[in-house]
């Protein structure tokens, strides 16, 4: 029996989904495959729940689920990517997950050709649907970032990596770990193989653990990576950055630009800022055991 779970995440109502406390959330068991579910959804006068460009996305429910970086570097990216007039060629998702951040970006230039790179087979499986549900063509390429040997060179590269230290008390569920803890994908080896396959003047994106940031500054510079703009994240005002937002591109000369601070909280909500964010991705998430 097949468990799902339903989120609206427009308005008020997606801020509760982010809210726990709040949850606004359908349950539906029901022993259907993702695709007879879509159709039975729309059947039943759902449709409601996804409207103009929104983006429907299957999640596991027992698994890592994206959160609000993808979203936050999802708006970072649009954002720089606003000062060029053409934006197309071979876009690159590493570690795409469910696929949210590549369909997003791809969703909104739909002159990019998406590709996916994932090593958990399940999400293998959530990118291919995902893609498919949302009418966005895609190419997977299946196993890990690192060790996969590429048959062309991109254009734009986007990364929400995992960046907790090996060091940290880990969960003992193998998703989760993959996903968040960079054993599997070490900050160095991810920026010298994006140097690999980027080309010449291509553009890197990707959130990374703030406290981490001289590092990353460092690597970049080793691999002809030059950071353009970097947006700090802050949970709330007088609270430090618990997030970095970077913009980086091979063998550029660019200067740095550093965008305003973008703060999350407010009074015990989402500031007008997010709330912008989260209706400008426009995503409603459906949960399955997987």
């Amino acid at each position: 029996m097949a468990y799902v779970t339903f989120c609206n995440m427009k308005n008020s109502i997606k801020k509760k989904c982010y809210d726990q406390k709040k949850g606004y959330i359908i349950y539906i068991k029901i022993n259907i495959s993702y695709i007879t579910l879509f159709k039975y959804i729309i059947r039943y006068n759902l449709k409601n729940f996804y409207e103009g460009d929104s983006l429907v996305l299957y999640q596991p429910n027992n698994g890592y689920c994206y959160n609000s970086d993808t979203h936050f570097l999802y708006n970072f990216i649009l954002e720089n990517l606003k000062k060029f007039k053409n934006i197309n060629g071979e876009l690159l998702d590493i570690g795409s997950g469910s696929g949210i951040l590549g369909l997003l970006v791809t969703r909104d230039n739909d002159k990019l050709n998406l590709n996916q790179c994932e090593i958990q087979k399940s999400f293998q499986e959530l990118s291919i649907k995902n893609a498919k549900c949302n009418n966005i063509e895609t190419n997977l390429y299946k196993g890990s970032f690192l060790d996969l040997e590429f048959d062309k060179e991109f254009d734009i590269c986007v990364s929400n990596p995992p960046f907790y230290h090996t060091n940290v008390i880990k969960s003992e569920n193998e998703s989760l770990k993959i996903a968040r803890y960079n054993d599997s994908m070490p900050l160095e080896k991810l920026i010298q193989k994006v140097s690999k396959v980027l080309k010449n003047s291509g553009k890197f994106f990707f959130c990374y653990d703030v406290k981490q940031l001289s590092e990353i500054i460092r690597l970049l510079g080793d691999y002809k990576l030059n950071i353009e703009s970097l947006q700090f994240v802050h949970p709330k005002k007088n609270k430090d950055a618990t997030l970095v937002l970077v913009y980086a591109r091979k063998n550029s000369k660019s200067l740095l630009k550093v965008l305003e601070p973008l703060l999350v909280f407010e009074n015990g909500d989402f500031t007008n800022e997010v709330q912008k964010i989260y209706e400008k991705s426009s995503t409603h998430s459906i949960k399955v055991e997987i």
